[in-house]
């Protein structure tokens, strides 16, 4: 279904987005990153806050690693500020990039199975679907993100895949 090349490659996009984004949002008053724009999470700041709460939580599942420390009724608030959310973002790159790094085809292949605190009972589906998921919800949260910031007057980085740098 997908390969350890294409999770290598969206991690590497979803770092170069987020560093963007990152250095985008520093400049930014902190009135304009919390206005309710009309978006499904309302602000900049709550989609960055659901999206960075909902990596974590993926790679937990993922690399059984430590999963977001605030509940999923608090996710939009995950950090108070946007530096702390910068420095968190930074962090779970990284994870996501080293996680990324360390595949192989197997790992790709078989059933993810966790609880979902959602549904409210247990889940079992492909690990390439899941895999999928995160980097699917990535792409559309900060597809909402884009429009906020340049509803705000910003200009955001391109985000097509062919200009992303190869390094």
């Amino acid at each position: 279904m997908i390969t350890p090349e294409y999770c290598q490659t969206m991690a590497r996009y979803n770092a170069w987005q987020n560093n963007g984004l990152r250095e985008m949002i520093s400049q930014m008053d902190r009135a304009e990153l919390d206005k309710d724009r009309g978006a499904f999470f309302g602000s900049i700041m709550a989609t960055l806050n659901h999206l960075l709460w909902g990596d974590t939580l993926w790679m937990s599942r993922f690399d059984g690693g430590a999963g977001p420390d605030v509940p999923a009724e608090d996710h939009k608030e995950m950090t108070p500020t946007p530096a702390a959310w910068a420095a968190e973002r930074f962090r779970i790159d990284a994870r996501i990039s080293l996680w990324a790094q360390s595949l192989h085809a197997v790992d790709l292949v078989g059933d993810l199975t966790w609880y979902s605190g959602l549904s409210k009972h247990e889940m079992s589906k492909p690990i390439g679907l899941c895999v999928m998921q995160l980097f699917n919800h990535q792409t559309h949260h900060r597809g909402q993100v884009h429009a906020m910031l340049t509803a705000a007057g910003q200009k955001p980085n391109d985000t097509d895949l062919p200009f992303m740098p190869e390094d």
